[in-house]
């Protein structure tokens, strides 16, 4: 293992980090997650580096079950032939892991939100910025709203579109026949929450009239 770039070394090094601390210390923990796992919520969360649901929600290994895709997109359900990542794994978390709540979190300084609002990618090849155009089209209603109120560039508007999206997702959520029908019977909660990275406070979307408010 002489060619490891220093990325990897630093890699390796918090993992012996977490062997030497967390993995003897919460051994019963790991014993028992070794067993399977039985989250009770699911997080769409983004793929954002700065934007970790594990730290934001201080929760341990097992408790949240977790899907990061640029600016924290649900695709609308559909049945074409295709690789349908998201849909997959939230068929898994509804069906079979049973969760009881799903957690749309948005985020502030969202580069994927902000490529939607300005249309910076529009037209691109795939692998040169393509696929993620094609991946953010999906707010591109969303978009048209947004650019009437604000326009499309400056904080207000990034702004606006990040809280956008997150509507856009809970929208798509419930066109998943397995969760409006859950949702439906009660079994299911759908709460979107939005994370300004400016000032590290969470805001919970009131569905009632559309506007983020901070969490308690």
């Amino acid at each position: 293992m002489g060619n490891e770039s220093a990325e990897l070394r630093g890699l390796i090094a918090g993992y012996r980090r977490f062997r030497e601390r967390e993995w003897e210390s919460e051994r019963s923990r790991w014993v028992a997650l070794n067993e399977g796992q039985q989250p009770r919520i699911m997080v769409i969360a983004c793929s954002d580096s700065r934007v970790d649901p594990s730290h934001i929600f201080d929760v341990n290994p097992g408790e949240i079950f977790v899907v990061r895709n640029v600016a924290a997109l649900v695709p609308p359900f559909e049945e074409t032939p295709g690789h349908h990542g998201v849909s997959a794994a939230l068929e898994f978390a509804v069906q079979f892991l049973r969760v009881s709540q799903i957690v749309v979190l948005g985020h502030g300084m969202c580069g994927g939100c902000k490529a939607a609002l300005t249309q910076s990618m529009q037209g691109m090849q795939p692998g040169r910025g393509g696929f993620v155009a094609d991946w953010i089209s999906l707010l591109n209603a969303a978009r048209e709203k947004v650019a009437s109120q604000h326009g499309t560039s400056g904080r207000a508007a990034e702004r606006a579109m990040e809280m956008e999206s997150v509507k856009v997702s809970l929208a798509n959520l419930r066109t998943f026949p397995c969760v409006a029908t859950k949702e439906a019977r009660g079994d299911l909660t759908l709460t979107g929450a939005f994370f300004a990275i400016s000032d590290g406070l969470l805001h919970i979307l009131d569905e009632a009239d559309g506007t983020f408010r901070p969490g308690d």
